[in-house]
């Protein structure tokens, strides 16, 4: 399992959340399927730290907060 943040946005609003998944693709998809319409890419840099994670049976998503325009 891997785990990135993902920036979503529309127009000037913009935040980020966490999405864990099978891999950074599948990630990419959650954060578009919660978020129809948005526009969704991965932040770079990934946390090598955090980036692979442990398998859980469900989906994750976190919100990690709003950024400034």
């Amino acid at each position: 399992m891997t785990r990135i943040s993902v920036e979503v946005g529309s127009g000037s609003a913009r935040f980020r959340i966490g999405v864990q998944a099978q891999s950074i693709e599948g990630a990419l998809k959650i954060g578009r399927t919660l978020n129809p319409g948005k526009e969704c890419k991965v932040v770079f840099p990934i946390d090598a730290d955090g980036f692979l994670v442990e398998e859980e049976s469900v989906a994750r998503v976190e919100a990690l907060g709003t950024m400034a325009a």
